[in-house]
This record gives structure tokens, sequence and C-alpha cells, in this order.
């Protein structure tokens, strides 16, 4: 015979860890990603409203290798003290990227389970403005060397929509990105009203941010479903999100030392154990069930019924995990593969890493090109390509269009490229009128005469096909259902 589980035991974690059937698919499945790379020596830092040491980043080896702050900067991460609820954001999005699925039998690890992570707290009692979100940032670039950080991963949003000329998160969020810093940032959850713009840091032309899709929780989905993800031109004109992840039935922990932890446990005991012991665990846990104690009395199959629907309804999946949706969590998702792609090539800079990513999306049908910017996210390809990146860019970068010695310089990058070309309504539009040529770096190199003051569209020509310009985040419409790349010549 079974022996009976206590609420002790199941404190100790005396009970299965596995998905239940109402399990949602894990990351690393969803998006076929390079199972060989686990984010190993890169340490990624998280802003968020608040943080727990969750198992697992602190089992079997703590990889949270250092804890700040910004309101309380002598404040400690500490296991023993009761959970806050805004630790719950930042506990989910920092497990979401680098937990290795200790408490699901690694089921439910990110694609950097192997990460040392930096968290940082950028709240006041889950309250985020844009001064903590820079102090956070200051934070971080200060202190990156001392860490051997990265990659930031950014759920968070500030004040109000802004010029990136004129937020100081966008400033820092630039700042930090020319030092050496890779962002990425969700793009947030307003996709479905009129107000859907990015707002600072998702609207910072350097990050990457990060909008989402929905795969209906299904294997090998050929196309995704739109999310109610925010997506631009942003109020400068730049075209937000640059890439889309999965926003909705993404595995979370769920909170440790809170009510829901403890009724997600004691309905996963209930709903696993063979019926002979339901009323004697009814009886022993309908507290934390959160169920009268007549269910005690109840049969059986009601007792499993109200266990599975409870389930179900909070969305758990496995004992200590719940499905979450949001672009809060496609970013970390989007870290992690980031934190792969270093990994595979540590010479690659944040500008290399964002050509890669967008440069090996797809696009899906069923995503209109604002929503989706480049197209949805191909972990595989992404790291892959990145592995194999073996020019260095110090002088060019995968810079946007710019001046230089009066002249304006477009470099573009792709060494399976034949032929490359510029095409605008600066020269007619006629693709042979400025021809790209092969620079030193391995990039692709054109140079024009200055242009007057004023706006200016064009497109690349690659092999014979027209594209917009990656590396340049203004966009407009081309009416043919893609995009024309935007030039402005200031006086």
């Amino acid at each position: 015979m079974n022996k009976m589980i206590t609420t002790k035991q199941a404190i100790d974690h005396a009970h299965t860890h596995a998905q239940n059937r109402f399990a949602v698919i894990p990351v690393a499945e969803r998006l076929t990603a390079d199972a060989t790379r686990t984010g190993r020596g890169i340490t990624i830092a998280i802003l968020d409203s608040g943080f727990y040491p969750h198992p697992d980043l602190t089992e079997p080896r703590n990889r949270i290798v250092a804890f700040h702050d910004v309101a309380n900067p002598k404040a400690k991460l500490d296991a023993s003290a009761s959970p806050q609820s805004w630790d719950w954001h930042g506990t989910q999005t920092s497990v979401t990227a680098a937990g290795n699925g200790f408490l699901s039998e690694g089921v439910y690890r990110g694609l950097a389970s192997a990460a040392n992570v930096v968290l940082v707290k950028v709240s006041d009692s889950g309250r985020i403005n844009d001064e903590s979100i820079v102090r956070g940032l200051e934070w971080v670039i200060a202190n990156k060397d001392r860490y051997d950080i990265r990659v930031v991963s950014m759920s968070l949003g500030g004040d109000a929509d802004a010029s990136f000329q004129e937020s100081m998160v966008d400033e820092a969020a630039e700042r930090a990105v020319r030092a050496g810093l890779t962002l990425v940032v969700a793009a947030g959850n307003s996709g479905c009203t009129a107000d859907h713009r990015p707002i600072p840091p998702a609207n910072s032309p350097s990050v990457i941010t990060v909008g989402g899709y929905n795969d209906n929780n299904e294997l090998g989905a050929n196309e995704v479903d739109p999310y109610c993800s925010s997506f631009g031109p942003t109020i400068d004109g730049v075209l937000k999100p640059e890439i889309v992840a999965p926003a909705i039935w993404v595995a979370a922990p769920i909170l440790p030392k809170t009510d829901f932890y403890r009724r997600a446990e004691a309905l996963s005991i209930i709903a696993a154990a063979p019926d002979y012991q339901l009323q004697k665990l009814a009886n022993e846990f309908w507290r934390e069930a959160a169920w009268p104690q007549s269910m005690a009395a109840a049969s059986p199959a009601e007792i499993r019924e109200l266990a599975e629907t409870g389930l179900r309804e909070s969305k758990v999946v496995a004992t200590h995990y719940q499905h979450v949706d949001g672009t809060s969590f496609a970013a970390p998702i989007v870290a992690s593969v980031v934190a792969q792609m270093i990994e595979a090539n540590l010479r690659l800079t944040p500008a290399a890493v964002k050509n890669i990513l967008v440069a090996t999306a797809d696009r899906s049908a069923k995503l209109s090109l604002h929503q989706q910017g480049y197209g949805v996210l191909n972990a595989g390809r992404a790291v892959k390509e990145a592995a194999s990146e073996v020019h260095t860019h110090e002088e060019c970068d995968f810079n946007a269009p710019r001046i230089e010695n009066g002249n304006v310089v477009f470099w573009f990058h792709d060494d399976s490229a034949k032929s490359v070309s510029l095409a605008g309504d600066f020269n007619d539009w006629n693709p042979q009128a400025t021809l790209f040529a092969k620079h030193q770096s391995g990039m692709w190199r054109a140079e024009i005469s200055a242009l007057s003051t004023g706006s200016y569209e064009y497109k690349l020509v690659v092999d014979g096909k027209w594209l917009d310009d990656p590396s340049n985040g203004l966009k407009v419409s081309d009416n043919h259902g893609s995009f024309n790349s935007v030039l402005n010549i200031a006086e």
C-alpha cells in the first residue's frame, strides 16, 4: 500500500514535481532551440519590481551572483523572508530566462539554464518610475565588468510615452548599449487598444524590443496567431518591435511561501493520488486547497473533479508552476537566446546580436508587419548564425546610415549575398545607381554624396530582392505590404 503523504512531507517536497495533464509545452521544445547551449559563462541582469531567490536559480548551485535594490542598496535577497506581492513578477521573469527546472524535474527550464543572473529591483514597494529604472541601468553599467554582465532583460515600462530623444530612460538604455550590453525589452501589452505604441525603454532604437505571439500551445505550429502586444511605429517613427516570441502558454514558477503556492501544492497532491486516498487527502488538505471541510465526505469522483478544476482555472501546469502570458515573458525568452548566442561567440556586440536575430527571424502570414517587426524568433537558427559569425565590426558594427566626412554611409551584413545595391528617392529608385562593395570587415558598404535637408525613403536590393534596411528602425509603409526605410537629414 502507498504511504500517505502528510502536510509536512508536502512542504518538504516529498511529492511529484512532474507536469499535470494541463501542462504547457516547455520553451525549449516549443522553439526547437539548440540543446547544447545553456548560457554557461554568461551573466544576465534582470531589472524588475522584485525577486525571490527561487530554487530554479539557487539549486544545486546558486547562480544569483548579485542582488541590488535601487530603493534600499543595503537590502539582501533573503530566502527565509516572506515574499512580497511585488516579488512574483521578477521571480517569474528571471526563472523564465535562466531557471534550470529544479522544481519541475528539469522540464520547465529556461534556455539559459546554466547562466548566472544579477537581479536588480527597480521598484519601491512595487512602484516603478523613470528615475528608478535609470538608477537600475546605471548600476548595471557601473558593475557590468565586475559581474561580467553581457545581457539585460527588462519587462517593465517608464512613466509615459515620449520621444527617445527626450526620455531619461531611453538615454540610459542607449548608454547601456554603447557600453556593450545587449538590452532586451518587453514591448508591452497594449496591442489591442488604440494607444498601442511601445513606451520607454521599448521605443529606444538600440534595444531589442520583443513583441508576442500565440501558438495556442501547439507543438510545431506552422503559423502563429497575434497576441495583444504593443507595436509602433513609435512617436519617433521607429519600427517596434523588432521580433516576436511566445507571450502566452509560458510556464513560470509560482511564488514560494504564498497561499497560492500552498494551494497549488495541495491540489496537485490530491489530483495525482489514487481514488482510495482522495477522501483522506481532502480531510488533510481542505484548508490549503481553500475548500469547505465537508469536501472530505464527498465522493472520490467529486474530489478529483474539484481538484482538477482548481488546477485548470488557476493555470497550474505542475506542482510549483503555472502558465502565464504577456510580453513580460517573451522578453526573457529572447534574452535567454541572446545568452546562448554570446556563449557560442563571445565576440558578438549588441548590434551584431540584434542584426542576427532579425536576419534569422521568420515572417508570419498571420501577423501584420507592424505587429511582428522582422518576424518570429527562430532560436536555433539565431544561435547557429551567431556561432558562425567570424567578422569583426569595429568600424561599422551594423550601424544605421550615418554621415561621415560629409557623405552618407550605409552598411549591410549578409555573407551569402552576391550583390547589394541601394535604391531610393534620392537616386530615382534605380537599383543600378548605387552599388555596395565588400568591406575588409566582411560587411557590405555603400556611400552617397551629401543630401539636402529632408526625409528620404530607400530600400536595399539584395540579389534582386528588395528589402527594408534591417539596421535602420525608421520605416514607413511602401504600400505593397512591406516597408521602406527612412533616412532623415537634418540641417
